[in-house]
């Protein structure tokens, strides 16, 4: 199947480039996003493989169909930047990689909370300085902590297991628990109210979207917390901004971003960055922000693109899809 791969970065290339022998698809590669103003680059193709910061809503997807696009092949879980319905109205199949390395990110959400905590970052600058002072670099105990887990899907349920595993005490929430998984469910207030620490791990919807806003702010303990590697869309970025500020929010580690489609897997180095939320959140020393870089594993990249092709063959061959959003 010729299938057009946008939003391509040089690992995408590799690892696709490595495992099409065994599928023999007809890959063309486009670092361009997709979008209304690229999506005329989809035309001559069957398919598209696209990834999180790819735009397809409804106008996009009409023109996919006049394209001739039969099949839309997220090489990501979420698929909140796709409009189901449309697809579904013109016979366009979507599909996605519903679980990679859930580890790979329940672990960096991990590194977040410990980078924050010890300071390891701001440590390693200042030895390399020669400064040896500890003054500034102090942290507290994970054992013994409430750790408020929000979502216990495939990577909430690996991350809990950690924290457990550190001697924290774990509360969960989860719109449908699964009490095999031995954890302790409870309302959005009690977590609010109860967690030393709060982590992100659910999917973005609209009953989702600014999760943490200035109301959940104000029933968090002052000094908490917040952990997302999730979707960006789940911080109201004005409210968390005002909570630093206040020092109701005493920490924050985002790997994701409201606004991350103009930003992230890119090199900005030399630009002016014009979003003022992002650039004021930088500002804050207790705020460390990684660019969604929580996938990014060896074994996550592999298995992305083994789903993928492996969902694409069997679209092609008429096979059931297990992967297929509906």
């Amino acid at each position: 199947m010729r299938i057009a791969v946008f939003s391509t970065k040089g690992f995408d290339k590799r690892y696709f480039e490595e495992f099409n022998p065994q599928y023999n698809h007809e890959l063309v590669f486009f670092e361009a996003p997709l979008n209304l103003n690229t999506v005329n680059l989809s035309a001559g193709f069957e398919g598209i493989c696209v990834f999180v910061n790819d735009v397809l809503d409804k106008e996009v997807v009409n023109e996919l169909a006049k394209n001739g696009v039969k099949i839309i092949a997220l090489r990501c879980a979420g698929f909140n930047n796709v409009d189901i319905q449309a697809a579904t109205g013109k016979n366009i199949t979507v599909v996605r990689v519903p679980s990679y390395s859930p580890q790979a990110v329940a672990e960096h959400a991990l590194a977040l909370i410990m980078t924050l905590n010890r300071k390891t970052h701001k440590a390693y600058n200042r030895v390399r300085d020669g400064n040896f002072a500890l003054d500034g670099l102090l942290g507290f105990d994970m054992y013994g902590k409430k750790v408020g887990v929000i979502g216990t899907g495939h990577i909430g349920s690996i991350f809990c297991r950690i924290m457990a595993g550190l001697g924290c005490e774990v509360l969960a929430y989860d719109k449908f628990p699964n009490q095999d998984l031995g954890l302790t469910y409870v309302s959005l207030d009690e977590l609010y109210t109860s967690s030393d620490i709060i982590s992100l791990h659910c999917p973005l919807l609209p009953e989702t979207n600014h999760l943490i806003n200035e109301m959940s702010l104000a029933q968090m303990k002052d000094g908490v917390m917040i952990i997302n590697t999730s979707r960006g869309a789940l911080i109201d970025s004005k409210a968390v901004i005002k909570g630093l500020k206040s020092k109701k929010v005493g920490y924050l580690g985002i790997d994701v971003y409201e606004q991350e489609s103009d930003l992230f897997f890119q090199d900005l180095s030399e630009s002016i960055i014009e979003d003022d939320q992002i650039m004021r959140l930088l500002t804050f020393p207790n705020v460390i922000v990684t660019s969604h870089q929580g996938f990014f594993t060896k074994e996550a990249l592999e298995e992305i693109t083994k789903t993928t092709f492996e969902n694409i063959t069997a679209f092609e061959k008429g096979e059931t899809l297990v992967n297929q959003v509906k």
